[in-house]
């Protein structure tokens, strides 16, 4: 039955569906929808506030911005297919191979998950940059800015989510039709291309339009490495902070956003042909032993992850030596004292996660709870407010967020404060943990909510009895998911740090750019681990849970 449906005999009451959706939607319309209306009206207005397309005409007028759009695109379609061959190989050596030490390559896939994208970008640099690691050791000439370091840097970025959505579809292919072909006499060969291909092509799909609008996006890897190779998340940066032209600024964000919007709807209509398949699996495949293509997807696994574990250990190792690349005497210098700004920075950008995550998860699970409740003409436009930030950059909304918010009546306290860049956070990051909220609540039995409500339950009893209990897994997961890519965001924040707010993010890539990349690498590795701490609460969390349930 559809969770936005409810033919039963007990009249569930639309009092308390309407107040829990009024706070939610009220939040979406102010922090979401009000500054991305901002931005399309200020690409198409002047100084005075008269309409004008006058700012597109500019676009034409600067070489660059044509050329920077050009270069988007053409690491957004090469990185996108790099990543997607790697992570076909990724998850078919995690879920259609006999390989020893799989645990290694889902440990691996996680650290690409614990930072910001920034982080590999200065791993990459301080592995292969002209004073990098390689060339010290080697007296190789190595230069990674450019082209080839912004593909390495996203393709290392993009592969754990592909690798999940892939995984998930090889998940849901059933064993029998494994089964079936080899009865028919077909070689390994032919059930790949006639059952595994045909049974991912959407989850491929998917993947492949997600990458593809991150790469678009993403500004960490692109002030890191992309030196003189210009992208379009690079000349928005340069036209708000360096040149202060906030019209130019917002007419790149609308060209940046319509591609993404795009992806995204397509990506979605991907991943609804895909969850159409069996709703019940049944029996998992267990890969039979074949030695050539355990060796293959072995070799795959090899390639795609020594890379992240080099990038990733380079940052390491560099955040504990004197003065990189220079002096490279072991200390801990940087964590007792060399880092400009100490922890600050981290405890703020704590903090910020925590409060994003925290209002973020409550909000999310009210909406989600009254859309169970609602009409469908009511519940269908607001599932689809909910989950559009997934299309909307980053930088869009953190440069909506500048236009609306640094004047009015919420400007005194609400601007340059830790709540703006909590909101922001969240609702850049509100369409995925909203799905995930969604997915829990289709958990909760129907019957349950209409038992509470007949024995004169009001909402607050429906919630806590019947909703509460089924949807607390999906409820961690999402404030854990909040609290993680709210840690280690850049691209939504850039623009709303003050010299009285920093990030640690923000603090990595100010410390890059002045060349202090060992005081980098100590806060980028903070990160990291406040990351990996937070992902094994979450395990933890959600163990018990399982657990609790078992014993109930």
């Amino acid at each position: 039955m559809s969770s936005l449906a409810f033919p039963r005999a007990v009249a569930r009451p639309r009092v308390g569906a309407a107040l829990l959706l009024a706070l939610p939607v009220l939040g979406l319309l102010l922090f979401f929808v009000q500054p991305l209306l901002t931005v399309l009206w200020r690409s198409v207005t002047d100084a005075n506030g008269a309409i004008t397309l006058a700012n597109y005409g500019r676009l034409f007028d600067d070489p660059g911005l044509p050329r920077a759009a050009l270069h988007s695109l053409s690491i957004g379609v090469a990185t996108t297919f790099t990543t997607m061959a790697l992570g076909l190989g990724l998850a078919m050596a995690l879920h259609r191979s006999r390989l020893p030490g799989k645990f290694l390559i889902r440990g691996t896939l996680l650290l690409p998950m614990l930072a910001p994208s920034l982080v590999l970008g200065l791993g990459l640099v301080c592995l292969l940059g002209r004073n990098g690691l390689v060339h010290r050791l080697t007296g190789l000439p190595t230069d990674i800015y450019g082209f080839w370091g912004l593909l390495i840097a996203n393709t290392l970025y993009g592969l754990p989510q592909v690798v999940i959505i892939v995984s998930a579809a090889l998940e849901r292919t059933p064993a029998r039709h494994y089964d079936a072909a080899e009865s028919m006499g077909a070689t390994p060969w032919r059930q790949f291309v006639d059952v595994t291909v045909p049974r991912l092509r959407f989850a491929l799909l998917a993947a492949a339009f997600l990458v593809f609008t991150e790469t678009l996006t993403d500004f960490g890897s692109a002030v890191v490495v992309g030196g003189s190779y210009r992208v379009l998340a690079m000349e928005i940066y340069s036209e708000v902070v360096g040149q202060l032209d906030f019209a130019m600024g917002a007419t790149l964000g609308v060209v940046l956003l319509a591609p993404a919007l795009l992806s995204v709807w397509l990506g979605r209509l991907a991943r609804r042909r895909q969850d159409s398949g069996d709703a019940s699996p049944g029996r998992a495949l267990v890969p039979a032993p074949h030695a050539l293509r355990d060796t293959l997807l072995g070799a795959i696994a090899v390639i795609a992850l020594v890379p992240v574990v080099a990038v990733v250990g380079t940052v390491a190792y560099v955040s504990v030596v004197k003065l990189w690349p220079y002096d490279r005497t072991l200390t801990l210098a940087n964590y007792t004292g060399g880092m400009p700004d100490g922890y600050g920075p981290v405890a703020t950008s704590l903090g910020v996660s925590l409060l994003a995550a925290i209002v973020g998860v409550v909000m999310i699970f009210a909406l989600a709870a009254g859309l169970r409740r609602a009409s469908p003409r009511i519940a269908r436009p607001l599932q689809v407010l909910a989950s559009l930030p997934a299309a909307v950059p980053g930088m869009v909304l953190g440069l909506g967020y500048v236009l609306t918010f640094n004047h009015g009546a919420l400007s005194g306290w609400f601007y340059g404060s830790a709540a703006i860049v909590a909101a922001c956070s969240l609702y850049h990051y509100h369409a995925q943990a909203f799905l995930t909220m969604q997915t829990g609540m289709r958990q909760v039995p129907d019957a349950l909510e209409d038992a509470v409500a007949s024995f004169g339950g009001d909402t607050r009893h429906v919630l806590r009895d019947a909703v509460l209990p089924f949807a607390m897994p999906a409820a961690v997961s999402a404030f854990f998911y909040l609290f993680m890519r709210s840690l280690v965001t850049l691209s939504g924040v850039i623009f709303l740090v003050t010299p009285s707010l920093g990030l640690a993010s923000v603090a990595v890539m100010r410390l890059d750019e002045n060349g202090f990349l060992a005081q980098a690498a100590a806060y980028a590795m903070c990160v990291v681990v406040a990351g990996a701490l937070a992902l094994g609460a979450m395990r933890l969390l959600l163990h018990a849970l399982k657990d609790r349930r078992h014993v109930a």
